[in-house]
């Protein structure tokens, strides 16, 4: 199909790839459990969108190029733990604002759909790993023979999108569910956020030292 050697054993490789736990999935569910479900869509778009910045690096050849400069690859493997661990340090001394406060508040614009695609979007395409990922991982069920090989990275691509796309979607509606059994307990939301920003900052030390 369209060049795709093997399209079911690539299917079942993203949905295990897609369950393993990381910063994106646990960014999507967290911030529809403290944000609510608008905020937790917002994030999702920006994982998607940075996922396809990220497959079409990969596609063009920037995994090739990381490889031959390890020094400019590292600066961004750096920059990125950097910017986890301050998401992190972000969510481990936030301040939880009442319901009934945000849309009065100087805090409103922390709830908004945008910000949580911003953040979402730069913790998406600060994980270099996943051009390295792509690049070795689709190669192994596209066909070198077939006469429009691009047309097969963008099918796997969409697969691969639409399978995330409905993990996420899952993600939020749980958070979201989950934000309206914590309404009202503050002290819980609280411990929430030590914890979030407990893995983040687990997050950007790994990525740094590995």
């Amino acid at each position: 199909m369209l060049g795709i050697t093997d399209v079911w054993a690539f299917v079942l490789g993203t949905v295990l790839i897609i369950l393993t736990p990381g910063p994106n999935s646990l960014f999507a569910l967290t911030t529809a459990a403290t944000r609510g479900h608008k905020a937790g869509f917002g994030a999702a778009a920006g994982i998607i969108i940075g996922d396809c910045i990220l497959m079409l690096a990969a596609v063009l050849g920037v995994a090739s190029l990381m490889k031959a400069h390890p020094v400019a690859y590292d600066a961004v493997r750096y920059l990125g733990a950097g910017y986890l661990m301050w998401i992190g340090y972000k969510a481990l001394f936030a301040r939880h604002t009442p319901p009934t406060e945000i849309d009065s508040s100087a805090h409103a614009s922390r709830y908004a759909p945008r910000n949580a695609f911003r953040s979402a979007l730069g913790i998406s395409l600060i994980n270099v790993k996943a051009i390295l990922f792509f690049m070795a991982f689709f190669p192994q069920f596209v066909d070198p023979n077939h006469p429009h090989v691009w047309q097969s990275f963008i099918v796997l691509g969409l697969i691969v999108q639409s399978l995330s796309l409905c993990y996420l979607t899952t993600l939020i509606l749980a958070g979201s569910a989950l934000s309206r059994r914590l309404s009202g307990i503050t002290w819980l939301k609280t411990v929430l956020n030590k914890l979030i920003g407990t893995l983040f900052v687990s997050f950007g030390l790994r990525l740094a030292l590995d």
